[in-house]
């Protein structure tokens, strides 16, 4: 057999597939050497940073009034995108809310008691140091 060069490596591909049939996933593996692997040429990331020449609006182009209009739109397309994103929110329901609610009230209960009996205990051990 051949000896394997340092620069080979090996490449596994797994395809994403859903939790119903994760046990039928396939796998690709496959050597890929150094000398293969292409690099991005220079020129396609210039031409990336060059931006294009974008048409001024109508509004753009009155000046004075476009300025003004300018913070009152952009306000008005916040808040339309907040209204459109608070659409989507999974909200819980009433019973669910009280539970979190409960569970954050015991433990926040629980830890206030620990540092408290902690912080006595070393108040007694220091006591008993210091004499």
């Amino acid at each position: 057999m051949a000896a394997k060069k340092e620069s080979d490596s090996k490449v596994t591909r797994i395809k994403a597939s859903s939790s119903k049939s994760s046990s039928k996933t396939s796998t690709k593996t496959k050597t890929v050497s150094k000398s293969t692997v292409a690099k991005k040429p220079a020129e396609t990331t210039r031409a990336a940073e060059t931006k294009v020449s974008k048409k001024r609006s109508p509004i753009e182009a009155k000046g004075v009034a476009a300025k003004l209009l300018t913070p009152f739109t952009a306000f008005i397309r916040y808040i339309k995108g907040s209204w459109a994103e608070l659409r989507q929110v999974h909200w819980p329901t009433r019973s669910a809310t009280w539970g979190l609610t409960g569970a954050m009230l015991l433990f926040t209960a629980f830890f206030t008691l620990l540092i408290l009996l902690l912080d006595a205990a070393f108040k007694y051990l220091f006591q008993l140091m210091i004499g």
